[in-house]
């Protein structure tokens, strides 16, 4: 049975975090983010929507976020165009599952400065990216 998939009103986030995050921050503080965010996630109801091996997911998600957030383009060196929306069309992703992932990563995001030397002047825009790119992964009403 083919199932119907829903797509979000707006389209894809139109604005990114600023690109100045990485210079500030740096790589290997966004893999310790990214790291510390898919514990959160391996803990979670939405813990079925994600690969057996965590780390090496969170290892990939990390190259796309060193690229959002100003760094080199590590995800498309190692997978092609994210396309993310198609990537994640295979997985039912309703508001509920989104609402998980987006309570994971504020929790991840709590102290933020400190743990990963987030530019805290810069964190309400990443949220802002967060809440519109997680909006568009819905797929399922």
């Amino acid at each position: 049975m083919e199932r119907d998939i829903y797509t979000p009103p707006g389209g894809p986030p139109q604005r990114g975090p600023s690109r100045e995050i990485y210079a500030l921050m740096g790589e290997e503080n966004i893999f310790k983010m990214l790291s510390d965010f898919y514990r959160e996630l391996e803990k979670s109801p939405i813990r079925h929507l994600f690969p057996p091996d965590m780390e090496a997911a969170s290892q990939k998600s990390a190259k796309f976020f060193v690229q959002v957030l100003g760094g080199p383009p590590l995800y498309v060196i190692d997978h092609g165009p994210p396309r993310m929306r198609a990537r994640h069309l295979p997985f039912e992703i309703d508001e509920s599952a989104r609402q998980v992932w987006l309570d994971c990563f504020t929790k991840t995001l709590d102290g933020s400065a400190s743990k990963y030397q987030f530019p805290a002047e810069h964190l309400e825009g990443l949220k802002e990216f967060l809440r519109g790119f997680s909006s568009w992964m819905v797929n399922k009403r």
